[in-house]
């Protein structure tokens, strides 16, 4: 199956707020707009969405359940195209992995033996079929220097623009 693409642009508002945009390949597009806290907390998120799915080449996480055609509001309750895909675990939890890490003050980086520990909990407490995922410390730090890279363009972004990015 080939993989579809997108354009993700995240658009820092004058406000403070932000916006997701994310362009098919059809020409359709899915938004959201994140004001208050989440317009400071989801920008970053979403990079490291970019940044784990595109580094470690996840086909199927967040951005490539958008491109095959998910809204932004499948993403929660009531969850209307029903449960993500086993294949979007992975990265949903590396990224709420690396969410932590960062929310923790990003002083201490944690290992891939953290990550997998982590992961193989999250699988066996739920009852989830397959393996859980595995990276390696040379997969995290690859996925942190994008980030980082994201980031700081991300912090040197003015009010008013956005930031575009090709997926995969």
């Amino acid at each position: 199956m080939a993989v579809a693409r997108l354009v993700i642009q995240i658009k820092k508002k004058t406000d403070g707020s932000a916006a997701l945009s994310c362009r098919r390949d059809d020409g359709s597009v899915t938004w959201q707009r994140q004001d208050g806290q989440q317009g400071r907390f989801f920008p970053l998120h979403d990079l490291t969405h970019y940044a784990v799915e595109t580094v470690l080449r996840h086909a199927r996480g967040f951005y490539g359940l958008v491109a095959e055609g998910w809204d932004l509001g499948d993403f929660g309750k009531p969850w209307p195209r029903g449960p993500m895909p086993v294949e979007a675990l992975a990265s949903e939890l590396l990224v709420g992995f690396l969410d932590h890490e960062r929310g923790a003050g990003g002083g201490a980086l944690w290992s891939a033996e953290d990550f997998n520990a982590s992961a193989a909990t999250h699988y066996a407490e739920r009852g989830l079929s397959g393996a859980p995922p595995i990276v390696t410390d040379e997969d995290l730090n690859k996925v942190r220097d994008k980030r980082r890279e994201l980031f700081a363009r991300w912090a040197a972004l003015p009010a008013g623009e956005a930031l575009e990015l090709p997926f995969p």
